[in-house]
């Protein structure tokens, strides 16, 4: 019977060791995290730009080869979206180049 109960009290205790961390709260993890900086959220907006010009330029040199789009519209669509992409670029080198 006495090794029933220390054997129930070693268990409890060793269930509630194990749970204390987990149970305890820090300051340090409740506290808020801090939002990007004006740079960094410019610098997001225009690493978006340069996926998003790059994605569309990707698609239409795809539908351009399997002949959805004519040389033509090609030639047409081409060159903004390279301008775009080619500026969102120049952009994050110049901003990688001040760090």
């Amino acid at each position: 019977m006495t090794s029933l109960v220390l054997g129930a009290i070693l268990a409890a205790g060793a269930v509630l060791l194990t749970a204390m961390p987990f149970i305890q709260h820090s300051n340090e993890l409740d506290a808020p995290l801090d939002g990007p900086t004006p740079e960094q959220e410019q610098r997001i907006i225009v690493i978006e730009e340069r996926d998003r010009a790059l994605a569309a330029l990707k698609e239409l040199e795809f539908d351009h080869r399997t002949g959805k789009i004519d040389d033509a519209d090609y030639r047409a669509l081409v060159g903004p979206l390279r301008r775009t992409a080619a500026e969102a670029l120049r952009i994050i080198d110049e901003a990688a180049a001040k760090e």
